[in-house]
């Protein structure tokens, strides 16, 4: 299994995409790995590992890469000048089929607008939706979307983002069943916005096609009573990032708590094996890897901030797609559901509208 990676695009620069691939490949003894970028910055970072993340290097790939898009280049901008950057070169080698998926921590607009442009869509999806995970009360997660490809999204994308939710996350997690929600200001069908009030009748009609539950609210999102839920880009953006601040917090304010004077301090020995599974359970950096579903190909995006654990868990989201075929998965299931007109093959748009302009991708 080759994966292509964008070593230049995050916030931390190669060296922590060069030793979270480093790490990947420890956890996957069968991955191959083609780092994108200046071949001499990254081979001095590949010289800088320790010793027990080299001894992998033999399946690691470096690419000359000489440009980069950077992290403020609009997505218009970055499709017109995107020759020799690392995302762009990364893209054209899954594109190619040299590479079964690809991975960055760069641009989300560029890589979004690029991937369209390059690898295409499956069932006739117009706009792809970024899918991430969230943990749960009891130990689970559930997936969210769209997370920021779509700032405005109309009742008919949200019905088709619910569809791939469902899709990834029976295929993924192995859920027989997946509970899909929509997330709305009320659970009273006569709140919201129109545009999610008319998903909310369209999938209710869909019957037992889908285990639709209705409306959601913010504070049911880490509850575990969903699997599923979607929203718009706009808030999807605002709900993870707000969230990923929070879990800092509390992690932060948790060791503050317990280094504060002598007696806490003994407190947070006794209780550091239960903290590191407190923290271990909340580090956002667990969930790192969010699906560009609906391409036809396989990108995940890291966060623009992962450290190396980070990259790795990236990495790993993009083998377990590998591993079911996630893009023939949702073609058939999409494809399954032609005969309704609101989902992949019907009329574009009908409704509330959807930004549709490369530069209006969230960062």
């Amino acid at each position: 299994m080759q994966i292509a990676i964008d070593a230049m695009g995050g916030d931390l620069g190669p060296r922590a995409t060069v030793r979270g691939a480093a790490e990947a490949l420890q956890l996957h003894p069968e991955l191959t790995l083609r780092l994108f970028g200046p071949v001499d910055t990254l081979q001095a970072e590949l010289d800088q590992l320790p010793l027990r993340l080299r001894r992998a290097e033999s399946r690691l790939a470096l690419v000359h890469a000489p440009n980069v898009i950077s992290q403020a280049q609009k997505p218009s901008a970055a499709l017109r000048s995107s020759h020799g950057t690392s995302l762009a070169l990364m893209l054209e080698d899954v594109a190619a089929g040299n590479s079964v998926a690809g991975v960055s921590a760069g641009n989300t607009g560029a890589l979004m607008a690029l991937s369209r442009r390059l690898l295409g869509t499956v069932a006739g999806i117009p706009r792809p939706a970024i899918s991430t995970a969230i943990p749960t009360r009891g130990g689970g997660r559930c997936y969210m979307l769209d997370m920021g490809a779509n700032i405005e999204s109309s009742a008919q994308r949200l019905v088709e983002f619910a569809v791939m939710g469902e899709v990834a996350a029976r295929c993924v997690d192995g859920l027989a069943r997946p509970r899909v929600a929509l997330l709305n200001v009320g659970v009273e069908a006569t709140k919201g916005p129109a545009n999610v009030r008319q998903a909310d009748e369209w999938l209710r009609s869909l019957g037992n096609e889908l285990n639709y539950i209705g409306f959601i609210e913010g504070d049911g999102l880490f509850s575990g009573k969903a699997d599923v839920v979607v929203c718009d880009g706009f808030v999807g953006n605002i709900v993870l990032k707000s969230s990923e601040g929070l879990a800092r917090m509390l992690i932060e304010r948790v060791q503050a708590t317990f280094g504060a004077h002598w007696g806490s301090r003994l407190v947070g020995l006794l209780a550091k094996p239960a903290l590191l599974r407190l923290k271990r359970q909340l580090d956002p950096v667990r969930y790192n890897g969010a699906s560009l579903l609906g391409l036809s190909g396989i990108v995940v995006k890291s966060h623009g901030r992962a450290e190396a654990q980070g990259i790795a868990c990236a990495v790993s989201r993009a083998v377990q797609e590998v591993r079911i075929n996630l893009p023939c998965l949702l073609e058939r299931e999409l494809g399954q559901r032609s005969s309704i007109p609101w989902v992949a093959s019907g009329p574009r748009d009908r409704g509330s509208p959807t930004l549709s302009k490369p530069d209006e991708f969230p960062s």
